[in-house]
């Protein structure tokens, strides 16, 4: 990207939208790393580039492209905070999603807000902060809801119905889930990058990750629907989705690990266990603490002794499975 360094960044230097759309250009690329590799890939690239991002703000800048800039920078700051989640760095992730909050309401980008919040909340649900998720995918919705209908809306309350569930809020979650079905079907614009990741498998991967919290949280019986789908969502993802694929698969061993079939659980369990020592991505691998809980629960099983014992050895390949101090994840 042709952006001078810091110390020879002159004040006065004039941003077009040519400019801006390289920016942009930047930004996909290392998101599709972020995906197909972890955020390990890409992070430590994007932390060299927001300085630049940032000093472009300082630009001379024409009044109709400023709003785009400061989108533009913002969603770096929400890559930048993803990949900080993904690296198990919530502190980090956090003042990095809440610049990009603070740019893209700057710009008056709803739709970047909306999903800001997404993943701030995502970052909360997954160290169990289940209420500051709940509140952050909350006002993520109020950002939606001023905007036409886009992916940010089924975004927002396929996670809400996740949330949900792990609130052990069965007839929330799933009118939740009724919700993000309606708001996918109703996608007529195309989609920001920021959000086009979420596709029709994506919808179906967390409408089986929602029952499979479900059956963890009020009923085992909620699995019995999320096998085909988390089973339809793995064969779908490709090599681009890598993390996802892998996130998954972990989803589809825990459900059944918890429907009593650890034999297939066993299988499933290697294949994401296999994926994520390739992955970047410490997120994944402490993903996998469901997993372990459930194969626990058979404990003379031999399928899920081999599980708990491919997972230790993960962990002891990552280093630690530790979760971020409370304090870390205050708002």
């Amino acid at each position: 990207m042709a952006i001078p360094p810091p110390a020879e960044h002159p004040r006065g230097l004039r941003i077009g939208s040519a400019d801006v759309g390289r920016l942009e250009a930047v930004t996909r690329e290392f998101r599709a790393l972020d995906y197909r590799h972890g955020g390990g890939a890409c992070h430590d690239a994007v932390q060299l580039l927001l300085p630049y991002a940032e000093l472009m703000l300082f630009g001379v800048v024409p009044e109709k492209v400023a709003p785009l800039l400061c989108t533009a920078v913002a969603d770096l700051h929400n890559l930048s905070g993803w990949a900080s989640f993904d690296k198990g760095r919530p502190g980090v992730a956090l003042a990095a999603f809440g610049r990009a909050l603070e740019l893209a309401q700057i710009a008056g980008n709803d739709d970047l807000v909306a999903n800001v919040r997404y993943r701030i909340g995502r970052l909360y649900l997954h160290y169990d902060a289940v209420e500051e998720a709940v509140n952050q995918f909350d006002h993520g919705r109020a950002a939606a809801d001023r905007i036409d209908p886009t992916l940010a809306g089924a975004i927002l309350s396929a996670n809400l119905a996740w949330a949900q569930a792990k609130q052990g809020n069965a007839a929330e979650a799933l009118a939740s889930l009724h919700r993000a079905r309606d708001e996918f079907a109703a996608e007529t614009v195309p989609a920001p990058p920021w959000s086009a990741f979420f596709g029709a498998n994506d919808l179906t991967a967390m409408i089986g990750t929602v029952h499979v919290e479900l059956a963890r949280s009020v009923d085992v019986r909620y699995n019995g629907s999320a096998i085909d789908s988390l089973t339809s969502a793995v064969d779908g993802y490709g090599p681009e989705m890598t993390r996802s694929r892998s996130l998954t698969q972990i989803w589809l061993a825990t459900g059944l690990a918890l429907a009593g079939d650890l034999t297939r659980a066993a299988r499933i369990a290697e294949a994401a266990i296999e994926v994520a020592t390739q992955l970047r991505s410490e997120r994944t691998k402490q993903r996998m603490s469901p997993l372990a809980a459930a194969a626990a629960r058979h404990p003379g099983n031999a399928d899920a002794r081999e599980i708990l014992d491919r997972i230790d050895q993960l962990r002891g390949v990552a280093g630690s499975d530790e979760v971020a101090h409370p304090e870390v994840l205050e708002p």
